[in-house]
């Protein structure tokens, strides 16, 4: 009986031995604490090891901190809300009109930005922001002057940069009374501002002020995020759809979580065109105007990314390989989507509306409604051009697309991407529309001037064809190759057979006479592209921008203003002390 009980007692203690290391080890593996949210959540994320140089004063390497594991809060404890409303100013004090009107800049203030390229928060606590409308020609497409409507005298206008607590004392003179000798390219009319980062009365502040008059107002900046202003006169879509719009950034009061190399702003916007009626032009070139019922079927005829068609292919950003990149995003509209996207890399965070609160992470694509906006930030992962698009592929077509650059050029190692130039532009607004859509249906397969590619060159191809071949040609090639021996002998020594671009009649006679233009005035170079022409046939497809120094006008009353072009240096002096 004892050497029995004595080997249960040694069986029972083994087990208890045994369950004890069991239940040991469950107790280490404790389940995970809560995950932290709200900018802890953002702070907790490790970002890639670039050696980031911050472009804000107040980015934090999200990397370098470590957030201890939630604890619940004591009874008595209280944490600091950044969203706490007894805490957000919303008594900002009654807007005030005047007569007196503004004479200099066009727009001022140390916190705005003229182009993509976003300049640092100043840490002024106070903002002052002068940004006055006007009304002027705008280089919006090679070939193509609209009609515009602007902010600051730019589309996009000026960028505005603050930080949540931060006082912006706004100041705006009705100036679309002020045009050119000879040239009033629209009638002076009422025009407001409407900020959506503000918190106040819109009837107060956003009232529409008469040609003259001046209104001044302040806000306090309640809540961080990427916003859009913009006029509010009726009719609103008129006035966003030519071009017064604009983003005001608010950083959070304790600044973004992460470091970055660089800070760039991309605006989309729609633009719905035709030509002037009265059929006005400017330096010889026709000016086009708002097309008034077009705007209101949601059918652009441009789409574009900083006030431009190709703007940012022709000024491309700029990084280097390894860098991390900010991009401040907002879709203006006034009516349709985009959905933002750069080939080759990855969204690591995505702050929907630019709030680090709403993050999302590992994103490919960032899908904005009008007005709607989000900051992105991901690695430049190697040497190379990256193309951003709308992957709405119809509007890229139209113009949303812009390059960064990363790294030296790469020989042999063309990038690909929507409208590439072939060409200057043309003067006849019929070929600009040829070239446009060359541009955008053709440069895979053929150039003008720069060599056989997948089809063959086209230059001088209306003196190898008659206007009839060509009509049946892009009209049915299909049923050209069946019969026609050019068409056959065209299949034989490049091997692709031409695709059927369902083209119209109108389309068809915009691309012959672009191929007229381009016969009658290139002087192709060797393989350069795009062709060179004679002199004064052309202009080169970005040499004037809109929203950069360059086509300008002298302050002062209207009989003192001009549509000249001018020396950049001499616009760097008429612009003294505005924000660059």
């Amino acid at each position: 009986m004892t050497a029995d009980w004595n080997a249960c007692l040694r069986v029972a203690g083994v087990a208890a031995v045994t369950f004890g290391i069991v239940v040991g080890a469950g107790c280490e593996r404790r389940p995970p604490a809560p995950a932290p949210v709200g900018p802890a959540a953002a702070r907790s994320s490790p970002v890639a090891s670039a050696s980031p140089v911050s472009s804000s004063s107040s980015a934090t390497p999200a990397a370098a901190e470590k957030v201890p594991a939630a604890q619940p809060a004591a009874p008595h404890e209280v944490h600091d809300d950044q969203y706490d409303i007894s805490k957000m100013d919303f008594k900002p004090g009654p807007a005030k009109l005047s007569n007196e009107r503004h004479t200099g800049p066009f727009a001022s203030g140390s916190s705005l930005s003229t182009d993509g390229v976003v300049k640092p928060l100043v840490p002024d606590p106070v903002k002052e922001v002068h940004l006055d409308t006007t009304h002027k020609v705008i280089d919006l497409a090679p070939g193509v002057k609209f009609t515009a409507w602007t902010f600051g005298d730019q589309v996009p206008g000026p960028i505005i940069r603050a930080r949540v607590g931060d006082r912006i004392k706004f100041s705006m003179t009705n100036r679309s009374d002020e045009h050119a000798p000879g040239l009033e390219i629209s009638p002076p009319m009422m025009h407001s501002m409407d900020f959506h980062a503000a918190m106040v009365s819109p009837t107060d502040k956003y009232r529409s002020i008469a040609p003259g008059q001046t209104i001044d107002f302040e806000f306090t900046a309640n809540y961080p995020g990427v916003y859009m202003y913009h006029c509010g006169t009726p009719m609103v879509l008129e006035h966003i759809a030519s071009g017064m719009y604009g983003m005001v950034i608010v950083e959070p009061a304790n600044g973004y979580p992460t470091k970055v190399d660089h800070e760039f702003a991309v605006v989309q916007s729609e633009f719905y065109t035709r030509l002037d009626p009265r059929h006005r032009k400017l330096d010889g070139v026709p000016l086009y105007v708002l097309d008034t019922e077009r705007v209101r079927t949601k059918a652009p005829t441009f789409t574009v990314f900083n006030g431009r068609y190709n703007g940012l292919v022709d000024h491309p950003f700029e990084a280097k390989p390894g860098e991390r990149v900010r991009l401040f995003l907002l879709n203006i509209g006034p009516s349709n989507t985009s959905s933002f996207h750069v080939v080759g890399t990855i969204f690591d965070r995505v702050w929907l509306e630019g709030n680090p609160d709403n993050q999302l992470r590992g994103s490919q694509t960032v899908l904005l409604g009008s007005s709607n906006s989000a900051i992105v930030e991901f690695i430049v992962p190697e040497a190379g051009t990256y193309t951003m698009v709308d992957h709405h592929f119809a509007n890229a077509s139209q113009g949303a697309v812009g390059l960064l650059v990363a790294g030296p050029a790469q020989p042999g190692l063309e990038g690909e991407h929507h409208n590439i130039p072939a060409t200057g532009a043309p003067t006849d607004p019929v070929a600009v529309n040829g070239k446009l859509a060359f541009e955008s249906k053709c440069l895979a397969c053929h150039s003008i001037g720069g060599g056989d590619k997948l089809g063959p060159d086209l230059y001088n191809v209306t003196k190898r064809q008659s206007d009839a071949w060509l009509t049946r040609w892009l009209k049915s090639p299909e049923d050209m190759l069946k019969t026609d021996p050019d068409a056959k002998k065209l299949l034989e020594k490049y091997k692709v057979p031409m695709p059927n671009q369902n083209l119209t009649n109108k389309d068809i006679k915009e691309f012959i006479a672009y191929f007229k233009w381009s016969d009658e005035h290139l002087r192709p170079a060797n393989e350069q592209q795009p062709a060179p022409a004679g002199p004064g046939t052309t202009k080169p497809p970005g040499q004037t921008l809109s929203g950069q120094q360059g086509l300008v006008r002298p302050s002062g009353p209207p009989e003192a203003q001009s549509m000249q072009m001018r020396h950049p240096n001499e616009a760097n002096e008429r612009t003294k002390g505005k924000g660059k």
